[in-house]
This record gives structure tokens, sequence and C-alpha cells, in this order.
């Protein structure tokens, strides 16, 4: 990864490994503070099987009363449409609000703010490519004051989660104590020798109560709803409430838990187990809530229960067993591909083409690196951090090779500069055969010279090749030989063109080696006078475009054929004609390959992992197969011209 190209992956966080969930049957701990139903409970041999809701570290999560699970809630304010500025001063007012309604604000205010520091930041480096500044004018001169505000306000909201979690937890030590306080109460109307119907209303207002108290700490909250309910088991069997009341309540539950059996059997079809597990929990809190059934049938519903909950255990068991096992893959892999990266020796590239070779490696290995899953959490950080060091060293060496190569350019602005003044000095000459070779000989030079800084090649090129042309076009206008064949080529021009037109196109394979038979007849039928020569290779053009779409010739060829009958039209004003032509094209190509690696570096930085990263992907393969289609074509008109020189 180029350090002026790599913003993203250098900035985010590593990979995260999927989290582990489980869910259990064993009873689960009162975290709301519920009562059970008001009917005769249970005996204390039906245990109530729940579902904990499923956490990266196997614990039950226990969510304040009355508060709506995260991912029902959404933010009133569209942060992504505000700048750093207005994200603070949002953060500001949400910091002042209550903890559990401003948590999921102050979470998306610190992940906007942070995306567009980021996309700031990727910015100014983008602007400095382009500019060939150095990266040094990344560093900022002072402090960002808009981040050390937002650090300021999320610490100062973190000190007051700390404080309401604090709160909380004396809130449930409080709710502990009333609740012993009422079980006191209730099992001594139990014990009471007087009748216990008399208490069915007092019972029932300690029921209330006991609703009306919130959640305790968990590890009490188990053993203290087996007492609760225990006490109220007792307390309705010592009321012996109307049998048929009873019966016809036990059968509703039965009803009700048979279909929860039912969907939690439907769940070992889900593909997802990860879904199946959280569907599972609820189906637990809803088995929780319903009532007792009949004595004979509390085992064997319960058992049923128990038996379709183990086997989702087991199936989430299997799979997160088969994740570890292909986070260790990923993790041999990445291993392997960071060592790849080492072997690679920047101190023993020293041209530009073997650091070209070994960018197209590092790419590459980047792009089979973005292909790796998650590896264990426990080492993604370490396999990270090594993988991005081995990059940024190979392209902290490939800068700074670049900076040497930048000194040796400057100095042949200097070599380029004495050509320009030599040029100048002949271009008045009426010498014209030994300026011409002068001139010649300087060409010569001037490409043996190497490459300039592009803020000075056009500069420098269009002044040399002023002074050569100037000279040139003297001698043309002071030469006044082949007059009488140029008009002899006229006529033999025309007469092909009217053959072009009148091609019979029946036979494709034998028109076309027709075709190609006339234009190379016309490219050699020699020079034509100036005056006409538009006219005439309009007309020739005109011709041969006709029967190209007749023979569905594609367009890089018929390019490549009209660069051919204009290289003939080059080569009648010398070899300095041809040498700038063959010039331009080579920094039209090196411009092309230029664009073609920075569209495959930045490839390297996007993951095809989302839709959209997808689409830009393959929008950037596209570019760079025309940019590719393009140099192809320049290599074949290079050649062309050099077989000329």
């Amino acid at each position: 990864m180029d350090p002026l190209e790599l913003s993203k992956e250098m900035t985010s966080a590593p990979e995260e490994t999927v989290k582990e969930t489980q869910v259990t049957s064993q009873p689960q701990p009162e975290a709301t503070g519920d009562a059970p139903r008001e009917t005769p409970a249970d005996t204390p041999s039906e245990a109530q099987p729940a579902a904990p809701a499923p956490q990266p570290d196997g614990q039950v999560e226990v969510l304040p009363d009355n508060e709506p699970a995260a991912a029902e809630k959404k933010p009133a304010t569209d942060y992504a449409s505000l700048d750093r500025a207005a994200l603070v001063e949002a953060l500001r007012e949400a910091v002042n609000r209550e903890v559990q309604e401003a948590k999921e604000d102050v979470e998306l205010i610190k992940q906007y703010f942070y995306k567009k520091l980021n996309q700031e930041l990727e910015e100014k480096r983008k602007a400095l490519a382009e500019e060939d500044a150095d990266e040094a004018a990344l560093t900022p001169e002072k402090k960002d004051e808009l981040e050390a505000t937002l650090k300021s306000l999320l610490s100062d909201f973190r000190a007051k989660k700390a404080a309401y979690a604090a709160r909380l937890e004396q809130e449930r030590e409080n709710n502990l104590l009333q609740k012993q306080h009422l079980l006191e109460q209730m099992n001594a109307l139990t014990e009471s020798t007087d009748d216990a119907t008399g208490h069915i209303s007092e019972f029932k207002d300690m029921q209330q109560q006991w609703k009306a108290i919130g959640p305790v700490p968990a590890p009490m909250a188990n053993d203290l709803w087996k007492q609760y309910n225990a006490v109220q088991e007792k307390f309705w069997d010592l009321v012996k409430i109307n049998n048929e009341l009873r019966e016809y309540d036990f059968k509703k539950n039965l009803e009700t838990k048979v279909k929860l059996c039912e969907a939690a059997e439907k769940l070992l079809e889900e593909a997802d187990i990860v879904a199946a597990a959280r569907r599972l929990q609820k189906l637990h809190e809803e088995w929780r809530e319903v009532g007792p059934v009949a004595r004979e049938m509390r085992e064997e519903i319960w058992s049923r229960f128990k038996k379709a909950t183990a086997e989702i255990n087991k199936k989430q068991q299997s799979y997160f067993d088969a994740l570890h096992q292909n986070e260790e893959e990923n993790l041999a892999k990445k291993e392997a591909l960071c060592e790849k990266l080492e072997a690679i020796r920047p101190d023993e590239l020293k041209t530009y083409a073997a650091w070209d070779t070994a960018s197209q490696t590092v790419k590459g290995l980047q792009e089979e690196w973005r292909a790796i899953g998650f590896g264990p959490r426990k080492s993604n950080q370490q396999v990270f951090e090594r993988y991005r060091k081995a990059c940024d060293e190979f392209f902290a060496k490939k800068m700074a090779f670049y900076k040497t190569q930048k000194a040796e350019t400057q100095a042949n602005v200097d070599k380029k500069r004495a050509l320009c003044e030599q040029a100048e000095a002949l271009k008045d000459s009426t010498d014209w055969k030994a300026t011409t070779d002068k001139l010649i000989a300087l060409q010569s030079e001037w490409k043996q010279v190497g490459p300039v800084p592009r803020r000075h090649s056009e500069e420098l090129w269009k002044r040399f090749s002023t002074a050569c042309d100037y000279f040139f076009e003297q001698k043309h206008k002071n030469t006044s030989i082949q007059r009488s064949e140029e008009q002899e080529n006229l006529k033999k021009k025309k007469e092909i063109i009217a053959q072009i037109d009148a091609l019979d196109t029946t036979d494709a394979p034998k028109a076309h080696a027709a075709l190609k038979q006339l234009i190379e007849d016309f490219r050699n039928a020699g020079h034509v006078p100036f005056k006409d020569k538009d006219k005439v290779y309009k007309a020739y053009r005109a011709a041969i475009d006709k029967q190209f779409d007749a023979l569905n010739i594609d367009a890089s060829n018929r390019r490549l054929e009209t660069f051919r009958s204009n290289l003939e039209d080059m080569t009648i004003q010398g070899e300095q004609k041809l040498h700038r032509e063959r010039d331009k094209m080579v920094r039209a190509y090196e411009h092309l390959k230029a664009e073609i690696a920075t569209y495959e570096n930045n490839m390297g930085f996007l993951s095809a992992s989302s839709k959209k990263g997808n689409s830009i992907l393959k929008e950037m393969e596209r570019k760079i197969e025309g940019l590719k289609e393009e140099c192809r074509l320049l290599e074949q008109k290079i050649n062309l011209i050099e077989d000329k020189l």
C-alpha cells in the first residue's frame, strides 16, 4: 500500500472475528422483575427454561426495564449530512441528555466524525499526489481543535455512563432488599394457621408490589426467582382455587407451551443457525411468561422443549467449531502472505522496471489479503500489524527511490535547455544539407537524454521542436523538386480511390485482401501537391471507411490504417517530424501506463465484500481494460514510426 494512497486501511481498525453465541437451556435469572401469573403455580419440579441473549462471552445481556432494544432505535438527526463542527455541537447536546437516551446518538456521532476526518485526509493526500508534493505536508501544523473537543465530550459522557452504571447497581441492591422483605411477608402468610382464602387480596397486593420493583443483581436473580415461585405455589395450593378453573388454565397453558415446542422444533430447519438461536431466546422468554400445566404433563412438555433447545445448541456449537477452524486456516494464509511480502528485497531494486514489477507483486498480494476472511480474534491485530509493516516499508523505500531519481531528472532539464539553444542558433541557416545533419544529430541526442519533470517537459519540447520545425519549413519552401511527379501521384491516388469505391464486398475475405492491397498501393503512390493533399485524403478516407463498415472491421484496425496513411505525410517532412511524433506518442504511452498503475493501485484499497465496493471495482476494471487497449494501439504506431527511421 502506497502511503499516499492507502489512508483508509491505515486508519481503519483491524478485522474482528465473528462473535460466538450459545443458547443455554438453564433457567434464566430474573431480569425484569415480572411476577408469574396469578393462577396457581406449578410445583418446583418444573424448571422454567430460558434462553439468555447471545453475547460474545456467553453472558446474559440484561436490559434496563422498559428500555427498547438498540436495533429498534433510530436517530432523530441525519448525522451523515452534518460537517465535523456540526457533529461536535450535536455531541455536546447529546451528552447533556440521559445516558440511555443518548448513547446510540453518541456512538453514531463519533463514527461519522472520524469518517469525515478520514475523508478530509484522503482528499488532501490525493491533492498532494497530483501536485507531486511531499507527504510531510500532510502533518498538521497545530492540533485539530474539533477532535480535541470531541474527545473531551466523549470523556465526559464515559464518566456520566460510569455514574449511571453505579447508580443502577445501587438500585438493584435496593430492589433486592425490598424483594427479600416481600418474600418474608409472603412466607409468613403461607405459614399462618388462618384460612388462606382470607389473605388472597393481601397476597395479590404483594405480587403487584413485586412486579413494580425493578431488577436485582444478576447473581441473586435466579435463586430469588425460585424462592418467589415456590412461595406462590405454596400459597395457591393452600387456597385451593376452584378445580374446574384451574384445569381450564392448565389446558390453555399446555396449548401455548405445545405451540412453543413446535416453534422451537421448526427452528431446527432454519439455515441461519445464529438467527435460529436468537429466535429460540425469544421462545424461552415467552415460555417463562406462560403459567403452569397439569402436574402429570409438566415433565413431558418441559422435556420436549428442552430437547429442541439442546439440538439447536448442538448445531450452533458445530457452526462455531467450523468457524473457528476456518479462522485458523485464514490465519495461516495471512501469515504465509506476510512471509511473501517480507521476502521482497527493496534494496535490490535499482530500476523503474524492477520497482514496477515488485509493486505489481505487492498489489497482487494485497488483493489476496483482502480475499482472505477473518482470523481468530486474538491474532487479528498482531498479523494485521505485521502485514501493514511489510507494506509500509516497501512503499517507503519506493518513495525514497523516486526522490533520488527526481534529482537526476532535474539534471536532464539543463541538458535539454542546452539542446534548445543549439537548435535555435541553427534555425535560420540556409546551408540545408549541413544544418539538416546537425539538427538530426541534436534530435538523436535529445532522445538519449533521460526524462524531465512533467512541469518542464512540454515547455522544453515545444521550444526545441519549434526551432527544428522552422528550419525544415524554410527548407521545404525552397525545394521545388518532384513537382511533376506529385501531379502523377495525384492521378494514381484518384484512380485507387475509384477502385476502393467500386470494390465488391460480397466475398469478405477476398474483398478484405483486395482492400489491404489498395491501401498499400495508395500509401506507395508517393506525395501529391500540397494544395490537393487534404482533398484527396478526405476522399480516400471516406472510401475506405465505407468499405470498413461493409466488412465490419473494428475501430482499432481502422485507426491503425489511418495512422499508416498519415505516416506517409510525416515522412515527407523528414526524420525530425517522425522523431517528434514518436516522442509525443511515447509520452502519451507513459502517461497511460501511469494512469493504469494509479487505477490498479486504487483497486488495492477497495474491498469487494460490499455491493458498492464490487460495483466500483468493476468500473475500474472496465477503465483499465480500455486504457490497456489504447496502450497496445500506441505500441503498434510507435513500431511503425521506428520502421521508418
